[in-house]
């Protein structure tokens, strides 16, 4: 007889991510003074929690520390415009590495889509040449490259999550959604974790010696992508392209068993290239895809802490943070923000865990 071990496992269970936020405490906007927001501190050996803010991260942390940030910019990839025959539509761009000129994207109009549609967006036009089997497009512009980033930048929206103001975005969401040390464009969805550092706290974290790395993680449209499988391990994750230059990864190497990812995409970056003694192997002349998945019982290698937002139920973001404290840990210190009313999601608060 059979036995389905993942039915016996609650960890592996989609519903057992699931939990009670009321809508009052998503953040629409960020609070004055990005650094000013509530940080949940959990010293996992100790089994304690002390609320800070990030404020307080000089104190919190110590030199040995080595904070890791990923320095991908978030590009305005969103272009509303016109079918030929006047209807609306939406060209949701999903990266800007490109195979011999084709971009993947997704489309919203009314009807069919097929190969040769043209969309028009000003002096834009953008023709599917092919669909990828997620259901989403390969697309030609009608412009360079450098054309392209040109009318991206002065036409195109900025990408916020749909679980904010509906997704829809404003001239603010220009600085508000963007990290202050964004650096390489690609990233249609900003590393949230790090949208709380300032460079005033730069500076006192500076002054306590704690320092500062960069990685880059392009982050993908498939970070929105819900979990619809009941079992967990049958969710197909999206891939993401990484890189880390010589002298980060030479920093990073450094510091061993002592990094504090900032972020979710830092963290799958790190593990990504991690041994099981928490080195970090890759090679800098290269540019790294990962589609690694995180959940309680794999296990996490290359990391001393994290700091990260607070995630939407049963999201893969949850069960990342759950793979290092356990889910059941994770779903009661989710509980305590909530009763302590600290703000969730791209704007919100957040915490850090340390090892």
């Amino acid at each position: 007889m059979l036995i389905n071990h993942t039915m016996q496992n609650p960890d592996l269970l989609l519903a057992s991510y699931d939990f009670e936020l009321p809508k009052e405490l998503i953040a629409e906007r960020p609070i004055p003074g990005r650094h000013n927001s509530k940080l949940l501190v959990y010293y996992a050996q100790e089994n304690r929690i002390e609320h800070k803010k990030y404020t307080d991260l000089p104190e919190i942390l110590s030199p040995e520390n080595l904070l890791v940030f990923n320095q991908s910019k978030v590009f305005p990839c969103r272009l509303l415009g016109n079918k030929p025959t006047g209807g609306k539509c939406e060209v949701f761009i999903l990266s800007l590495i490109h195979q011999n000129g084709l971009y993947p994207a997704m489309i919203k109009t009314s009807g069919k889509k097929n190969a040769g549609d043209k969309y028009i967006f000003g002096e834009l036009e953008v023709e599917i040449v092919d669909r990828a089997e997620d259901g989403s497009f390969l697309v030609r512009f009608n412009k360079s490259e450098n054309e392209l980033l040109d009318i991206l930048e002065k036409q195109a929206h900025i990408p916020i999550p749909p679980y904010i103001r509906g997704g829809v975005a404003d001239e603010k969401d220009l600085e508000d959604y963007q990290t202050v040390y964004a650096n390489k464009v690609g990233s249609v969805a900003a590393p949230t974790a790090g949208l709380h550092f300032t460079q005033e706290l730069f500076q006192k974290l500076e002054a306590k010696g704690i320092q500062k790395s960069f990685v880059t993680l392009h982050v993908g449209a498939g970070t929105f992508k819900p979990v619809t499988t009941d079992n967990i391990l049958e969710h197909k994750m999206h891939s993401e392209f990484f890189e880390i230059d010589q002298e980060n990864l030479k920093l990073i190497n450094s510091y061993n068993k002592k990094l504090i990812a900032v972020g979710t995409t830092s963290l799958r970056v790190l593990e990504s290239c991690s041994d099981e003694k928490g080195n970090i192997c890759f090679d800098s002349q290269d540019m790294g895809e990962t589609d690694i998945f995180l959940y309680p019982g794999r296990p996490v290698h290359s990391i001393a802490g994290l700091i990260t937002n607070f995630h939407l139920p049963k999201s893969t973001l949850l069960m990342l943070v759950s793979s290092l404290i356990g889910r059941e840990k994770a779903l009661e210190i989710y509980k305590i923000a909530i009763e302590n009313k600290y703000r969730f999601f791209s704007y919100g608060d957040g915490m850090i865990i340390i090892r």
